[in-house]
């Protein structure tokens, strides 16, 4: 009942903000189907990483000085001015605390995924930061939780890894875009340095632990899950994705913060643990630019949203290490991806991100396939 309920109100929050234009047009994409692209994003986000990974998308392509990628950005104005509002992403982050169940720690419910809550929290973090009434602890007080239950409740493997399940220890490659940047900009938001410091380590020790326990070297990727009842030793794309999306926002969170340098040797491990990912994926790049579903598996499907995401996250990473080897890659994948999004505003050719072996479905769409063709608008936008 509880999640029906934040159902329905992201569909009235999609009716309110889906006729937003995106401010601007990015090259390769007209700003007429870019903004499809968007309203169909919003419309289709329903569940915790589906709206998380949106809240991420709206502000990196709409709101790009109030993502983590910018000089100056990582600490957002006290009182946002009117220009750069972020009213659709402060948004969501109120829909999400209103209808956050009594008594839940998590921001919502994952549907017995301990990572995929943590998606929203930045959203919340920031909405928390720019509110203009200082007795309202709504915010803190929800994303005081969330950070509360990850570090102190959810189960851990015995290498102190966190689990991205609630029922059982089980690491997932997804999960490294969910939890970590949310541990580290909680971190660069703290007054207090020692607390603050302390956390950027917990994000960073947590994309290391789970690159531990995932990181197949004899072909330089991710195997998706392991651990638990069952696991997915194969290299699946999008769990690629996620993982070198995921270290690309915290490299991103600590380069532009106060903790700079005197976390260097942890940024280098970031840009090298990134770089395995990018060098292992593209490798297998076809012809026309697209990426397979399991990548190094010749029968595999086509997948345009792995394949986008993995483009945007390389040319986050040309910007922020000037290392420009895998650029070449990833605009032959650019001009894929945007090749496949319909007149209606929809990435076509994506697999289904809840049963990750198959495509989607005729006249069904993957919502965080939308989400993922925003970041990649955004992050070529600054390329």
């Amino acid at each position: 009942m509880y999640w029906f309920c934040v159902c329905v109100a992201f569909a009235l929050f999609a009716t309110l903000v889906s006729t937003r234009a995106v401010p601007r047009a990015f090259p390769g994409l007209n700003t007429t189907l870019l903004s499809l692209v968007r309203d169909n994003a919003v419309n289709s986000s329903t569940q915790s990483w589906e709206i998380g990974t949106l809240a991420e998308a709206l502000t990196e392509v709409e709101w790009p000085r109030l993502s983590v990628f910018l000089p100056g950005s990582v600490l957002p104005p006290l009182i946002l001015p009117w220009w750069e509002s972020a009213d659709d992403v402060l948004t969501i982050a109120e829909t999400v605390v209103d209808q956050r169940a009594n008594g839940s720690l998590p921001l919502a419910d994952g549907l017995g995924s301990v990572g995929d809550p943590a998606s929203l929290g930045q959203a919340v973090l920031l909405r928390n930061w720019t509110r203009r009434d200082l007795t309202d602890t709504r915010f803190s007080t929800a994303a005081g939780e969330q950070l509360g239950y990850l570090l102190s409740v959810a189960p851990r493997a015995d290498s102190g890894a966190i689990s991205h399940r609630d029922d059982q220890v089980q690491l997932w490659a997804d999960f490294v875009y969910m939890v970590p940047p949310f541990i580290a900009y909680f971190g660069v938001l703290q007054n207090d340095d020692y607390g603050g410091l302390a956390l950027l380590q917990v994000a960073y020790d947590q994309i290391r632990l789970y690159r531990d326990a995932l990181f197949d070297a004899d072909a330089s990727l991710w195997r998706h899950v392991t651990l638990g009842s069952w696991e997915d030793s194969g290299h699946w794309t999008t769990g690629n994705g996620w993982a070198a999306a995921g270290a690309m926002r915290v490299l991103a969170t600590i380069k532009r913060s106060r903790f700079a340098s005197e976390m260097q040797s942890q940024q280098n491990d970031l840009v090298q643990w990134i770089d395995e990912i990018l060098t292992g994926v593209w490798y297998y790049q076809q012809s026309n630019g697209t990426l397979l579903n399991y990548v190094d598996q010749p029968g595999s499907f086509a997948d345009s949203a792995s394949t986008a995401l993995l483009a945007a996250t390389t040319l986050r990473y040309s910007v922020l290490t000037s290392v420009t080897k895998h650029d070449a890659a990833a605009l032959r994948a650019l001009e894929l991806v945007f090749s496949s999004v319909d007149e209606d505003g929809w990435l076509l050719n994506t697999v289904n991100p809840e049963a990750w072996t198959t495509l989607t479905q005729n006249g069904t769409h993957s919502a965080e396939a939308q989400s993922f063709v925003l970041l990649l608008a955004a992050a070529w936008a600054v390329y």
